[in-house]
């Protein structure tokens, strides 16, 4: 029997809505705002915990069946899809970046992976769906972030901080940028770890709903500085099919388990090359791997990108691909393991308790 038109009402029926991700209904997760009723019609906002959501649409489309099925006598539906990035559980326990909601460190075992190229699509897809986002190039021996972006100017100061570059919506800041290209970053690993605090402490990042870095290949004191600076929200591992790059990184998750850091997830990238001309699928790298990984390692797939030339195009001349070929069926998949990436992070936030603050009086 359907219910007469109220807020209760509203409310009773939206409870059938489930995020397929958090596994919990849409009101139980304080997803609806701003109720209005006026004569038969109803009003209201979904605010989501990401605007990468993966489900947004299908949400949307749920919660009008769900009244429309449950209401009697309902007329017009008015859906707006808001969403209010929630600050990680982790970084409320951070002294550094503390405008930060989010940290995510894109990592890989080993060189030559695409990790770099996997980063940057990353913070610019968050953006492009509307995110404030940042990319700190930490890799601080070999920096292809300001290439890869775009840039070639040089950071300004404001008082006594650097003021993060911005390309393609994303703010930006890497040791390319103060370093001439022509010259080798040859330091040693204290000078380096320094390098990476002071572009956490020393540059004005401002409020940032992700943060990401991108991080040097292995398991060194680029990254041990990190984890022991800040309490990272999760992190990505990067690889690609073959069985040498999937043993190195099982060795990157090994790391990330063994100083706390919540894994958000695996992607494969490289993963296969379609022919232009005749359109056969080509498992250069063999298939599968990351995925089996995954399994193994009891971590989420966060899905898989192919080979395409635009791709390393884009990263040539400093257009990521999302930017550069938009409607391409590529941009579409790493646009789509973004907000899957997303996903991961705000289950990653739900499922971990608030750190409680203790006062001492």
């Amino acid at each position: 029997m359907k219910q007469q038109l109220s807020e209760t009402s509203v409310l009773n029926s939206l409870r059938l809505v489930k995020d397929p991700d958090l596994h919990r209904d849409i009101v139980a997760l304080n997803f609806i705002k701003d109720i209005k009723i006026e004569k038969n019609n109803v009003f209201f906002k979904i605010e989501l915990t990401t605007p990468s959501c993966p489900v947004k649409d299908e949400l949307k489309a749920q919660a009008e069946q769900a009244i429309r099925d449950n209401i009697e006598n309902i007329g017009s539906i008015s859906i707006e899809m808001t969403s209010s990035v929630r600050v990680s559980p982790m970084q409320l326990r951070a002294e550094l970046l503390s405008g930060v909601k989010n940290t995510i460190a894109v990592a890989s075992g080993k060189g030559g992976v695409g990790k770099s190229t996997v980063a940057v699509n990353l913070a610019v897809s968050l953006a492009l769906d509307g995110a404030k986002v940042g990319l700190l190039d930490a890799d601080i021996y070999g920096p292809s972030i300001p290439l890869m972006m775009g840039i070639d100017e040089r950071p300004k100061m404001k008082g006594q901080k650097l003021m993060p570059l911005e390309a393609h919506g994303v703010q930006v800041m890497s040791i390319g940028f103060l370093v001439d290209p022509m010259q080798a970053v040859i330091w040693r690993g204290p000078m380096v770890s320094g390098a990476v605090k002071q572009f956490m402490s020393d540059v004005d990042w401002g409020e940032l709903d992700y943060l990401i870095f991108d991080l040097p290949p292995g398991t060194g004191d680029i990254h041990l500085t990190l984890v022991q600076s800040i309490p990272l929200s999760g992190a990505v591992v990067v690889t690609t099919p073959q069985d040498i790059s999937l043993a190195d990184a099982r060795k990157a998750f090994a790391m990330f388990q063994k100083v706390n850091v919540p894994v958000l997830g695996i992607i494969e990238n490289m993963s296969y090359y379609i022919c232009g001309h005749c359109g056969h699928r080509e498992e250069i790298f063999s298939t599968g791997g990351g995925k089996k990984a995954a399994d193994d390692l009891n971590v989420p797939f966060i899905g898989d990108i192919p080979i395409y030339t635009p791709i390393r195009i884009g990263g040539d001349i400093g257009k990521p691909i999302v930017v550069l070929e938009p409607e391409a069926e590529q941009s579409k998949t790493i646009r789509q393991l973004t907000r899957n990436m997303a996903a991961q992070l705000s289950i990653q936030s739900l499922s971990t308790p608030t750190p409680k603050i203790e006062i001492s009086l």
